[in-house]
């Protein structure tokens, strides 16, 4: 063994024992070396640089005594014994421990064996049985003070553990140890142990607020000076015996009060505290501090909901201190009063009071403090219980997965966001769980520190309905796209087997009309829908074969009848005029428009925008009656293709008056005044009205439309053959839809 390797902890036993407990001590170190040669930590330095470490926080900073510090060192030799050999070869081991170190020893040594092999599921439903672990196993209740100093170096060690294990040991240390380190009175531990879980759990807001407290350093040291110069001066007047400390307040606590006052570091305004320390005799002890008090407040003004009176009533754990918080240089200072005695109880907790008392004076001594720091602890697990009940602060809660893994959610997350954290098929395969083995919908509402068992089955799908309850956005986003994926494929299928169904019924339906009627219909707003409904088969092509036939041979065998008997009269009145003027065209069966065009169920088609002079034809639609399409419109090959009955032959009655819409484009370089001189042919030369005029320009040429009403196709031409001749116009001509 290297002996200087420990030297801290030799130097320690030195001088807090006696020669005979140091000279133990150093046997223990040497015992505990052979028996734990050549075993190793994760990062390869030895397994007993962890007792040590441990046995230091024990004696140093708890402030126990020789025989729980052997126990430490004893430990984990204890432990992998009990771990590996046969229960003869055990007890074999713990009687040569006893007859060196004492039955004592032994049995602090047996019940942080007991605590370290039971795997505790730290939760709000473990509370009781954990309550039930300590005080079994803490017939010495130092047992769990050495717990907490085993826990503070862990997590001192933390970078050297598995990254898994990180968060995990993060939130037993924030949410159990330090909970208990604060029931015990040991303020310094739960604060390191705050500290290092939040630089685990939040890293980023760890470092921010470290850095700005790096920042501030040197501006509230300059803030201490000119607050305590007027109370020092006056207290050394006194003839009063005093040191003072400064005490920045921990990150973790910082943090705490950011995220419960929705305030930035800047809006913490009580970052630090000011602790004035008087040495005198006990029986003083109130009468200076209030004396001390007096003069702080001499200076500055004190807020009376900030008092606290921790001399007159001490707490259960014995701390004893009188706080106050004044006002100066508009900011609140904490000041803290009290005596170098009840300054060792807050830095050490209950193990310093008693020792105070005289803990090594007498059995009887020792038992009261035991007998306290048992009571102590086994009122511990209902203040945690009350802790894991109430709401969260930060807005968050952590969750387990069944082999310990931790997960941080949002504050109101379901199961259903817990199964997507874990993993996108998990939440969208899940049917329910189990929380803390209870069986609950997808729905329940996680609290802090439940276990969550997530249940599943292959042809569960994602539902709309899940986006009403579930928190996280990486559930709500999966489950979107998982829904708009389900859409398009459901589109594709249904559009797929309408068209298909279509033309193996003969069915004069294009498919974008057959959907039209049947979103219609079921009050559909999107294709879509009538696709996925199709797809899903919750629309049967059974009852869309049925709808379809229905509407073709009852409203447009309705509509047709009347069309043509519409066309049948028209035809008759052409007859009978044209017999009066002129003789019979090859054109006399058509249909006839006039001026009377608006009066009929015609329309001139908007694709094409026929007028007089074009040749058309015309159309017999299901709803609209009869459009009216140029021979050359766009679409004019499909219809007379797929719909050649519902075709009808017409033309323009010679005599007929009315005005048409006509549109040209026209391309001309971008000259001064052309604009003007285009209008001046349309309104002056030609006489015509110009319903709209719009144009742009880029890189000297100017493009646009003008639309006019014109009788008829014969002064369309004339008016496109003047355009053309101004100077400037490269193009113009008729735009056909």
């Amino acid at each position: 063994m290297d002996v200087t390797r420990y030297d801290k902890l030799r130097d320690l036993a030195r001088t807090g024992f006696s020669a005979e407990s140091a000279a133990t001590v150093d046997r223990a170190l040497e015992y505990a070396a052979g028996a734990l040669a050549g075993r190793t930590r994760y990062d390869g330095t030895p397994l007993l640089d962890h007792a040590a470490a441990v046995a230091c926080i024990v004696l140093g900073e708890v402030g126990l005594e020789c025989n729980p510090v052997v126990a430490t060192l004893l430990h984990d030799v204890v432990r992998i014994a009990h771990k590996s050999l046969g229960t003869k070869e055990f007890t074999a081991l713990t009687a040569r421990i006893r007859e060196s170190f004492g039955a004592e020893v032994v049995g602090i040594t047996m019940g942080l064996c007991n605590i370290s092999e039971t795997k505790l599921k730290i939760d709000k439903a473990q509370i009781d049985n954990f309550r039930d672990l300590i005080v079994a196993y803490s017939e010495d209740p130092r047992v769990i003070l050495i717990k907490l100093a085993d826990r503070l170096e862990v997590m001192r060690s933390l970078a050297i553990f598995p990254r898994e294990k990180w968060r995990r040991k993060s939130w037993e240390s924030l949410n159990l140890y330090a909970q208990i380190a604060h029931k015990l009175g040991l303020y310094n531990i739960k604060s390191e142990l705050e500290d290092i879980a939040l630089k685990y759990l939040e890293p980023r807001d760890y470092a921010r607020i470290v850095d700005k407290l790096a920042e501030t350093e040197e501006e509230r040291k300059a803030f201490i000076d000119r607050f305590l110069r007027p109370v020092t001066e006056r207290l050394d007047r006194t003839g009063i015996r005093y040191h003072v400390k400064s005490r920045t307040k921990s990150v973790f606590s910082i943090w705490s009060k950011m995220r419960k006052q929705r305030v930035p570091f800047e809006g913490v305004y009580d970052i630090f505290a000011i602790r004035i320390i008087i040495d005198c005799p006990p029986e003083q002890e109130k009468q200076q501090c209030w004396t001390v008090y007096s003069v702080v407040t001499d200076f500055y003004t004190p807020n009376p909901n900030r008092m606290r009176d921790w001399i007159s009533i001490p707490k259960s754990n014995g701390y004893e201190s009188l706080h106050t918080t004044v006002s100066a240089e508009g900011r609140w200072v904490e000041v803290q009063i009290r005596t170098e005695r009840m300054d060792a109880v807050a830095e050490r907790g209950i193990a310093a009071h008693w020792r105070y008392k005289g803990v090594n004076q007498g059995a009887r001594t020792s038992e009261e403090w035991l007998s306290q720091l048992r009571e102590l602890i086994e009122e511990t697990p209902h203040a945690l219980a009350q802790r894991f009940d109430a709401k969260p602060a930060s807005g968050e809660v952590f969750a387990f997965t069944p082999n310990g893994d931790l997960r941080k959610l949002p504050e109101g997350a379901t199961l259903l966001d817990f199964a997507f954290d874990i993993h996108t098929a998990l939440g969208a395969t899940c049917v329910g769980g189990k929380v803390n083995n209870r069986a609950v919908p997808i729905r329940e509402v996680l609290r802090n520190g439940d276990i969550v068992e997530v249940l599943t089955q292959k042809n569960q799908t994602p539902k709309a309905d899940w986006l009403g309850f579930v928190v996280t956005s990486k559930a709500r986003n999966r489950i979107k796209a998982y829904l708009r994926e389900e859409q398009a494929k459901h589109a594709r299928m249904g559009r797929e087997e309408l068209e298909r169904k279509l033309k193996n019924w003969k069915m004069p339906y294009t498919i974008d009309e057959a959907v039209a009627f049947l979103g219609k219909y079921y009050k559909l707003k999107t294709g879509t829908e009538v696709y996925g409904l199709i797809a899903t088969q919750r629309l049967e092509l059974g009852t869309v074969k049925e709808l379809l036939t229905r509407e073709l041979t009852g409203t447009a065998s309705e509509e047709r009848r009347a069309a043509a008997a519409e066309a049948d009269r028209q035809k008759t009145a052409a007859r009978e005029q044209d017999a009066a003027h002129a003789p019979q065209t090859p054109h006399s069966d058509a249909l006839v428009i006039d001026d009377r065009i608006n009066h009929i169920e015609y329309k001139l088609a908007r694709c094409c925008n026929p007028i007089r002079g074009d040749e058309v034809f015309g159309f017999i639609t299901i709803h609209a009656g009869i459009t009216i399409h140029r021979t050359d419109c766009p679409n004019a090959r499909r219809m007379r293709e797929n719909y050649p009955y519902r075709i009808i032959e017409a033309r323009w009655r010679s005599e007929a008056e009315g005005a048409f819409r006509l549109t040209i484009r026209i391309v001309a370089a971008d000259l001064t005044g052309i604009g003007n001189r285009i209008t001046e042919v349309i309104s002056r030369d030609h006489g015509l009205d110009i319903r709209s005029m719009n144009f742009s320009t880029e890189g000297g040429t100017a493009t646009g439309t003008v639309s006019v009403e014109v009788p008829d196709t014969a002064v369309a031409e004339r008016l496109i053959r003047s355009i053309l001749r101004i100077k400037g116009v490269q193009k113009a001509y008729r735009i056909r839809n």
